[in-house]
């Protein structure tokens, strides 16, 4: 591979502990793309609107002409950020308000162990569940999970899909959907509409 990489790191604002993970991209990948590698490595579902702010500039999935955002996918995070320590935002759930904080750690990563050009190398905790009523719904939800005698656990247990652990990052998992992400998304020799 002649691709340059991308070692980044992304945090969930305002949780402690963090929820985390560290993941590599091609520096070539275009936001929206990256949008969906945040959403496997995060645990998102992509259910909901999402923003991407460098400075004072904003990229989003659709833009209105007279606002000052950009469309996702025609840039590139290799155009917008390119040293290493630089840092920009990642919104998701304009309504649960999900900040993320993206570093950029290595902007010529390496790896000899690296087999697709999407990998997440590791993290930490689980990504909070959708619609959950961000921070103070996810700190309750986490309360009440931990303990098996609150009168309200079986009905959250439920809701969360009745295996939910705060605790639990499984990369193996991640990787994997990862690699079918790459699989399906891949550029193709032909476009698959007749073009007459």
């Amino acid at each position: 591979m002649n691709e340059r990489f991308y070692l980044m790191r992304i945090q969930l604002n305002d949780l402690e502990p963090a929820i985390w993970r560290r993941f590599v991209v091609p520096a070539s990948i275009t936001l929206d793309r990256l949008h969906d590698v945040i959403q496997i490595v995060m645990g998102w579902t992509d259910s909901h609107l999402y923003e991407f702010r460098f400075g004072d500039k904003r990229y989003t999935e659709y833009s209105e002409p007279k606002e000052k955002e950009l469309i996702c996918g025609k840039y590139r995070i290799g155009d917008l950020i390119k040293q290493k320590g630089r840092t920009f935002h990642y919104l998701y759930d304009f309504g649960d308000g999900w900040e993320h904080e993206l570093l950029l750690e290595d902007s010529r990563y390496y790896s000899a162990e690296l087999e697709i050009e999407l990998a997440c190398v590791e993290g930490e905790r689980a990504c909070p569940p959708e619609d959950v009523g961000g921070i103070p719904g996810y700190f309750e939800l986490c309360k009440v999970l931990k303990d098996k005698n609150h009168q309200e656990h079986d009905r959250y247990m439920e809701w969360s899909g009745g295996d939910y652990d705060c605790e639990r990052f499984d990369l193996e998992s991640i990787n994997l959907e990862l690699m079918k992400y790459h699989q399906w998304s891949r550029d193709r020799y032909q476009n698959w509409k007749v073009v007459e």
